[in-house]
């Protein structure tokens, strides 16, 4: 427990120096924030979705009735996309909210696919955090990452964005890149190539969401509402693909922050999980680190914290993971 309890130490270290000696990432120009009317538009929940501050805040939510969403009014091919969220509080086993990138209403076979997805837990129990890259109607090849945070995404607004270049991808939270997937080579069937819109969604994700479907949506808790701010739509588009080219190439000072959050927070990566791929997909290079990982691909590290966590709960109500 002190080595756990000194690297998280050192991990926030980290961040706070990293945060007092740097620019906003990325540095691209003219990151407008858009309000609701400006870029997006309802795809369903009917009075499920709410806008307050003339537009600039947006309120999704789930009850027994509906989830919602919206989307982005315009497709893009590259670009950065961001929203500041504030994620559902209390028991929310079950929920799923997601901010991702997709095409699949125009390419129902070959759809590409940028995820954040936040799955919802018991209470007492943290919020997970999974990332997700389709190219091609990849489906088939999971490509999944998931992640603590360290903070609760619950208490207040955190922003969660997503760089996707030609030939790099990078998701982060509250500026800390936690994910780069390069793009193989030109050749690269996987790596998502064509136009797609952002969308925001709140649904019930009970069959899979909290410990593989165990703990389902509990409507007495209802509504669940998402809050999202600060949205941004910024195209890659040619007159910005040199600046938006730059920034995604991460400085040794952003490369340090990405690896002590991954080694610190990811819980799960597809790299690792030797039983799904017996042979790691082309994109994965694998090093000594595999070792910290369980042949699931699951951190060894985060097994021993919850191993820890059951015992001392025995005799209780099993709480959820």
């Amino acid at each position: 427990m002190l080595c756990s309890h000194s690297s998280k130490l050192f991990f926030l270290l980290l961040l706070h120096l990293f945060l007092a000696n740097s620019e906003p990432i990325p540095s691209l120009p003219n990151l407008n924030k858009l309000s609701f009317h400006e870029g997006y538009t309802q795809i369903f929940g009917d009075s499920n979705l709410m806008l307050h501050h003339e537009g600039k805040k947006v309120h999704i939510s789930l009850d027994e009735r509906t989830g919602s969403g919206f989307r982005s009014q315009e497709s893009y091919l590259y670009g950065f996309f961001s929203a500041s969220i504030k994620l559902p509080a209390d028991y929310t086993a079950g929920v799923v909210v997601a901010f991702y990138m997709s095409n699949g209403d125009v390419y129902e076979k070959t759809h590409d696919e940028l995820d954040f997805e936040f799955l919802g837990n018991v209470r007492g129990r943290d919020w997970r955090v999974q990332t997700n890259v389709y190219g091609n109607g990849s489906t088939s090849v999971g490509r999944e990452e998931r992640y603590g945070l360290w903070f609760d995404p619950s208490e207040d607004f955190h922003q969660y964005s997503i760089l996707w270049t030609y030939d790099t991808i990078i998701f982060y939270v509250d500026d800390i890149p936690i994910r780069e997937v390069k793009r193989v080579s030109s050749s690269d069937v996987y790596f998502p190539l064509k136009p797609m819109s952002l969308y925001a969604t709140i649904w019930d994700g009970s069959t899979w969401a909290t410990s593989g479907g165990r703990y389902k949506v509990n409507y007495k808790y209802a509504p669940f509402i998402a809050e999202f701010t600060d949205l941004v739509l910024h195209s890659c588009a040619t007159h910005h693909a040199l600046a938006c080219a730059s920034a995604s190439v991460l400085s040794p000072e952003q490369r340090l922050a990405m690896e002590s959050f991954r080694r610190r927070y990811m819980t799960y990566g597809y790299c690792y999980d030797r039983i799904r791929y017996p042979v790691p997909l082309a994109e994965c290079h694998v090093g000594p680190e595999k070792d910290l990982y369980l042949m699931s691909g699951e951190s060894r590290a985060y097994e021993r914290r919850h191993r820890m966590k059951r015992r001392s709960w025995r005799g209780t109500a099993d709480p959820g993971f």
